[in-house]
């Protein structure tokens, strides 16, 4: 099973994350979504793998959001080029595994992609 979680190490849910992944012994790669920017591409496919609008990827609470977004009332492509350019917007932790994801909001909905023992 190919694994991806999109990380923020500063961010405590995403640490939370990447350590119930490690507990559950799984093999996974993390990117480190602010260093290692996703493509438009990869960053849409991730909207639909979540099965959400783009809008319910946005952290609403972030500077950003309220200085350039706040009330509009954008597109999925356009919220998802409003992340690629403010890549703080990105809710964490993501995790992709086997043409799902996951938000890790809590950590433990990461539970649903593991594989059943």
């Amino acid at each position: 099973m190919s694994m991806r979680i999109y990380h923020n190490p500063r961010c405590r849910k995403s640490r939370e994350g990447v350590e119930l992944l490690e507990n559950a012994g799984c093999e996974f790669e993390i990117v480190e979504y602010l260093k290692d920017l996703p493509t438009k591409e990869e960053l849409s496919e991730i909207v639909n793998q979540l099965g959400i609008n783009a809008v319910d990827l946005i952290r609403k609470n972030e500077a950003a959001f309220k200085e350039n977004f706040k009330g509009k009332n954008l597109s999925d492509d356009q919220w998802i080029d409003a992340m690629l350019e403010y890549p703080k917007l990105i809710q964490r932790p993501i995790l992709v595994a086997n043409g799902k994801a996951e938000l890790g909001r809590p950590p433990e909905n990461f539970l649903k992609l593991l594989p059943k023992k």
